[in-house]
């Protein structure tokens, strides 16, 4: 892309950020092409620290001190993500990241307040009654992120069809991790599963996670899975879009992050009582695997694609 090239010192912590932070994300991002690679690691090195500054955590572990209530630090996230996308990115390395990458890669300010309204949703702790409260949901803690991602790729924010399979992408990543933190999430108090799929399985919304329900609540996550390869499909479609190794990236991320809701509907009730989680060897077979996907990507998803009947859509008004 043209434009100025990317701070070295931003490249560098937002690359210690996510190399702490993710290593699924990181281990996708290298197979990106080194400017891309650049930009999607700052743009994760801003997204990491805004999920942290909600939770209170630091690269997703660990507890820290803060006098300012969730609302409080949401308000600040807010303030501080607009000066960066006008280019202040003050002292902070992740605004300073996302106002490196934004001078060479413009992001629409929705988008980025799209995942900031998802934060919200956390603050608020909204609980879910439907598949589209979920599927909203799901949008803007991650679908919003796949646009964005895309936009780094290089698609344009015009190609209101590519970015919707790239939302799609974010929607199964997020279907599939809260598939597994089923136990983890009602353990803090908080129930992403629909409250209408747990009443079509007989199960008590208010006591959802007790031992008695566990087989029922198996199947309602495994419902959950089969929903995240339904949007995992539809992603795949959006690859033809991009470059080689863009592709390759993507489809292994897809590939990593769907064998993560796969082995928890595979271990049934034994994935409430233990995180599932995927070895090291079973990624890189997911990147092999990828690999052929990626270099047929044009015939193999060729055009015109299938409609996305039924599916979550955003609201590219």
């Amino acid at each position: 892309m043209a434009g100025p090239r990317l701070p070295p010192e931003a490249i560098a912590a937002s690359r210690a950020a996510i190399a702490a932070g993710s290593k699924s994300f990181a281990l996708a991002a290298r197979l990106f092409d080194p400017d891309t690679r650049d930009r999607a690691t700052l743009l994760y090195h801003w997204c990491r620290h805004c999920d942290d500054v909600i939770d209170g955590q630091h690269l997703g572990q660990g507890r820290v001190a803060s006098a300012d209530s969730p609302a409080e630090r949401l308000a600040m996230l807010r303030d501080a993500t607009d000066r960066a996308l006008a280019g202040d990115g003050g002292s902070e390395p992740a605004f300073r990241a996302l106002a490196a990458l934004n001078a060479v890669c413009p992001l629409p300010r929705r988008y980025a307040h799209d995942l900031l309204d998802g934060f919200a949703m956390d603050v608020a702790e909204t609980a879910y009654q439907t598949e589209a409260e979920l599927l909203t949901y799901c949008y803007h803690v991650a679908g919003c992120v796949g646009v964005l991602m895309a936009l780094v790729m290089g698609v344009e924010p015009s190609d209101h069809a590519t970015l919707a399979r790239a939302s799609d992408l974010g929607l199964s990543f997020q279907l599939n991790n809260i598939a597994r933190d089923v136990m983890e999430d009602a353990a803090n108090g908080r129930r992403y599963l629909p409250a209408d799929w747990l009443r079509e399985a007989g199960i008590p919304v208010g006591d959802f996670a007790e031992p008695a329900h566990r087989a029922r609540l198996a199947k309602v996550v495994a419902r959950l899975v089969a929903l995240a390869e339904v949007y995992e499909e539809s992603a795949d479609w959006g690859v033809a879009a991009l470059d080689f190794r863009s592709a390759w990236a993507v489809l292994s991320a897809a590939r990593i992050y769907g064998d993560i809701g796969r082995k928890v509907r595979r271990r049934g009730m034994a994935a409430l009582s233990e995180r599932v989680v995927t070895s090291p060897q079973r990624k890189l077979r997911s990147v092999a695997g990828s690999l052929p996907q990626a270099l047929a990507r044009r015939s193999r998803w060729a055009a015109p694609s299938p409609e996305r009947v039924g599916l979550w859509t955003p609201d590219f008004a």
